[in-house]
């Protein structure tokens, strides 16, 4: 009996142990299970950005849809920018070290070779950016480099597409139409100026992937807007023209720089706007800031004799003379205070005409020291000097022109044979443009599509007329201007000379020029042609520039199918 007691008690000691134990697995379990369940509640109800943004960020993947750039072509439609296919080479060091892609180097050097890296170089990159997912190694390649890097077969090497501009007229063109940077932005010219109207927008495709990276849910789409062409008023026939002569002159006369500007007279349109030295805007290596500089809007020079018709233009509207009036010049010395204006020749007793003719410094003293001031200052300004022209292109200067308060009697006289001031190549231009154009002002512009401004009269249109009948005799026999004729045209025009400007004076170096217009029977074009410190004693715009100037007017005038003047309308040369 008390065996069995024994017995039973042990029996019932287990059964409790168990019981317990039970009990205490139950209880953990259902913890756990709470646990779990406020934990997905926390997650799922309370605060689910934190894991639907880590789920976004391995899945989801944004394409950017990038628009083509806008091609720029001339008046005739002939393209100046365009934008060609290329691709772009990337690397993910990541992937590579975790294929061991550095282990088979030979084609590794393959491939520095035909992007000419230093093949040294390009896997130095690669492990020092072992970390990273992204890194370029080249950016546009040609489709055929592409094609050959694919064959390489490298792991962790990529190429996405993009595009690159490609300039067709090369260094001809190169100051107008600019130049875009690596990442397909206007860095001068038009390039730059238009930038926002030749890009575009650009688009973007949302999509969802899964660890395959098969699509599997395309989630939005913004179209790309493409950029827009723009069409210029340049002739690219007249740049080439233009260039050329201006590229020889340079060379000829060793000079440091030349430029030209070419003005449709009547509609106020840039025709063509070079520079030399010029630049290759294909070739990154040759784009040097002296030579990427449009020097016909960023650099100012004092005109020198090209005022002149100015002078004369001002003293006809204030009525102090007329054509006929005889002006006294002496011995072609002025004493003026302690400081002399001279002649280069006497002309003694000379008209307007004459004395516009010889290029009389001593004449021209006498008119503005007969007119008020503010009548010159006036006829300077209201032809543009001193001002930003709307052509909207990047470093345009508006020149030196003072309209202080008081003036000596010497600065009146020299501001009237061009010192004292100081304007561009465009802003002479403008101004002989108003003169051609019978002294109304047309405001100038370079892109056919933009807004024209509204002309003005300016001076009186008879006089302006008066003064071009005088400016046409200076390219006649015994004019100063006379190597600046074309051959079955009446031309209008006038050369100058001036000394560079330095700290506290004058140096030894020059700039010529030569400025005109023509057909004078019916002015179409104005043109100016201005060499930069040629070398030699033949420095003088006479023999520099008016050969240029001539140069180009002819082709310009054939080009455009402008008709000669009838011979009963030509004078004798």
């Amino acid at each position: 009996m008390e065996f069995s007691l024994n017995k039973r008690e042990g029996k019932q000691k287990v059964q409790l142990l168990i019981r317990w134990r039970f009990y205490l697995v139950l209880f953990l379990i259902c913890t756990s299970f709470s646990i779990l369940i406020g934990r997905v509640c926390y997650i799922q109800i309370i605060e689910p950005d934190n894991l639907i943004r880590q789920g976004d960020m391995r899945s989801i993947r944004s394409k950017t849809l990038r628009s083509a750039r806008g091609i720029i072509s001339d008046r005739n439609g002939e393209p100046l920018a365009v934008s060609v296919p290329v691709e772009a080479v990337w690397a993910d060091p990541v992937v590579i070290f975790n294929e061991n892609g550095l282990d088979n180097l030979d084609r590794w050097y393959a491939l520095a070779d035909v992007l000419q890296l230093n093949r040294g170089v390009l896997v130095e990159k690669i492990k020092k950016n072992c970390s990273r997912r992204f890194i370029y190694l080249q950016r546009q390649v040609s489709p055929a480099m592409a094609s050959y890097i694919r064959g390489l077969k490298l792991p962790g090497v990529g190429l996405k597409s993009e595009s690159r501009r490609y300039y067709p007229a090369g260094e001809v063109s190169a100051h107008v139409i600019g130049v875009v940077g690596i990442d397909g932005h206007g860095l001068e010219g038009i390039e730059h100026s238009y930038d926002q109207w030749l890009s575009g927008e650009a688009g973007k495709h949302i999509i969802r992937k899964d660890r395959y990276g098969r699509v599997v849910e395309n989630i939005s789409l913004e179209k790309r807007e493409e950029g827009k062409s723009l069409a210029l008023t340049v002739d690219q026939r007249l740049q080439a023209i233009a260039f050329r002569a201006v590229k020889q002159a340079v060379a000829d006369f060793q000079a440091t720089s030349g430029s030209a500007v070419l003005l449709d007279i009547k509609a106020g349109a840039v025709l063509a706007m070079v520079n030399a030295p010029s630049y290759n805007p294909n070739n990154r290596s040759d784009m040097q800031s002296f030579k990427m500089r449009n020097r016909v809007i960023t650099d100012a020079f004092e005109p020198g004799s090209t005022v002149k018709p100015f002078v004369v233009l001002a003293a006809l509207e204030n009525g102090i003379v007329n054509k006929d009036t005889l002006i006294d010049t002496g011995d072609g010395i002025m004493r003026i205070g302690g400081s002399r204006v001279r002649d280069i020749f006497k002309v003694g007793k000379a008209n307007l005409g004459t004395i516009l003719k010889k290029s009389s410094n001593v004449g021209m003293a006498i008119l503005a020291l007969n007119i008020p001031l503010e009548t010159l200052l006036g006829i300077y300004s209201s032809v543009g000097f001193g001002e930003i022209s709307d052509l909207n292109l990047v470093g345009e200067t508006a020149g030196i022109f003072e309209n202080r308060p008081r003036w000596s009697k010497f600065e009146i006289a020299t501001l009237a044979f061009g010192y004292g001031l100081a304007i561009t190549p465009l802003q002479l231009a403008h101004a002989y443009a108003t003169l051609g154009n019978y002294g109304k002002y047309q405001p100038i512009h370079i892109v056919e599509n933009k807004k024209k401004g509204l002309s003005r009269q300016i001076v009186d249109y008879n006089t302006a007329k008066e003064v071009l009948a005088m400016l046409e005799t200076v390219t006649q026999f015994g004019g100063t201007a006379s190597k600046a004729a074309v051959p079955g045209y009446r031309v209008a025009a006038k050369t100058g000379t001036s000394r560079k400007a330095i700290i506290g004076g004058y140096g030894d170096e020059y700039f010529a020029y030569t400025s005109g217009v023509a057909p004078v029977s019916d002015p179409r074009l104005a043109l100016v042609v201005v060499v930069n410190e040629p070398q030699g004693d033949n420095y003088y715009g006479g023999s520099v520039a008016a050969p240029v100037f001539s140069e180009i007017m002819q082709g310009a005038l054939q080009i455009l199918n402008i008709a000669p003047d009838d011979e009963n309308k030509l004078r004798n040369k």
